[in-house]
């Protein structure tokens, strides 16, 4: 078998985010909206799935063509060969999606795709019935502009489920967007980290497993490593290797507050979970008394705002306060993301820089204001 053609799924704003990770990868790229294509191995599955932060999900894709009816969409799945992935007890349910094509009922789509499927296997496995109690392939069929893209799908719960978050806060920011601000931003682990509305603490504990090179993917599993095609020992390599890129041998500076302690004990209770105990110091005050301590740091945070938690007022009185505590941190850089559009008003000035993004399904904007960035240390 040739090289794979895989697909790396992005939120709708992250695709060159999602495609800088895949290039630090060592992968070569193409960015299409909402998913960036790369070809790899058997092995490349095992290490994107563990190491991916801001994607939701690796694919492979299995065959794209025209698909203007039930007909060319039947042959056009026929014609992929199902038998060098799916084993004769595989359990292949099959997930669908359809927009500006002619074939837009999707369950329609998806009983198509699943009898081609199964008549293709039926060529090869000389049977006619399937238990589908083995591992599980999970197909996708999007429909786009009267051209059908099929997939499998590698790594079943989305990546933003790291497993180290045992409890949540009301409206928490996705692992996988969390550590897209956090890459966005100009910080780095040699640097202070300060959240004032830390929440569930999820932001500070993507922080700590970028500053220290964790792979996201090390404390859960994924439906591919029960797949035969892929030998156990290529999982067991990826892990060795992720285990042996750790750098834990520095101190880390990430201070979270938040003005509710029952967010706090969250917080704490996520990070234990995560392995970052007393890495991370967690206090319940208010944003406004907090001050935070260092030179040349970064203040990032998802604060509460009115779709999701707060009313317009405090919301209003939150983001002053960000900008009076920032006129006594002049090293220091903000960066919240918020769908509030008086942000910058309230805040006292223009952001430095602005990012479209979208949390969940509300459109936000990224702010940034930019200070000064660390002197170098002298050679």
């Amino acid at each position: 078998m040739g090289k794979l053609q895989l697909i790396a799924t992005a939120p709708m704003g992250l695709e060159a985010v999602v495609a800088r990770e895949l290039n630090e990868l060592g992968y070569e790229t193409t960015v299409e909206n909402g998913r960036v294509l790369f070809s790899g191995d058997y092995i490349d599955i095992c290490r994107c799935n563990l190491w991916l932060r801001t994607s939701d999900r690796v694919l492979v894709k299995m065959g794209q063509f025209p698909a203007r009816t039930f007909d060319e969409l039947f042959e056009g799945v026929k014609a992929i060969e199902w038998q060098d992935w799916i084993p004769e007890n595989g359990e292949f349910p099959v997930e669908g999606r359809s927009h500006k094509s002619q074939l837009t009922s999707v369950p329609a789509c998806q009983g198509i795709v699943k009898k081609a499927i199964v008549e293709k296997l039926k060529l090869s496995y000389r049977t006619e019935w399937f238990p589908e109690n083995g591992p599980r392939y999970v197909v996708e069929v999007i429909l786009l502009n009267d051209t059908a893209l099929i997939t499998l799908d590698t790594t079943g719960p989305a990546l933003h489920k790291r497993g180290y978050r045992r409890q949540a806060t009301e409206a928490p920011l996705k692992e996988t967007m969390a550590a897209a601000l956090i890459q966005l931003s100009r910080w780095n682990g040699h640097r202070p980290l300060y959240d004032p509305c830390c929440g569930s603490g999820t932001l500070l504990i993507e922080a700590a497993m970028i500053a220290w090179n964790i792979a996201p993917g090390l404390r859960r599993s994924f439906p591919s490593e029960h797949w035969p095609e892929i030998p156990q020992r290529l999982w067991e390599e990826a892990r060795e290797e992720a285990f042996d890129a750790v750098r834990d041998d520095y101190p880390l500076q990430l201070t979270g507050t938040d003005i509710d302690p029952a967010a706090i004990e969250i917080a704490e209770a996520n990070a234990k979970s995560a392995g970052l105990a007393g890495e991370i110091t967690f206090q319940a005050i208010a944003a406004a008394k907090a001050r935070p301590q260092g030179e040349y740091g970064c203040i990032i945070t998802n604060p509460p705002y009115g779709e999701r938690i707060s009313n317009d007022k405090e919301v209003e009185k939150l983001t002053r306060q960000f900008g009076e505590m920032m006129l006594y941190l002049p090293t220091w850089s903000f960066f919240a993301i918020s769908p509030y559009k008086e942000f910058e008003q309230y805040y006292g000035r223009k952001a430095d820089k602005r990012r479209k993004l979208y949390n969940g399904r509300i459109e936000c904007q990224y702010y940034q204001y930019l200070g000064p960035l660390p002197p170098r240390n002298p050679q």
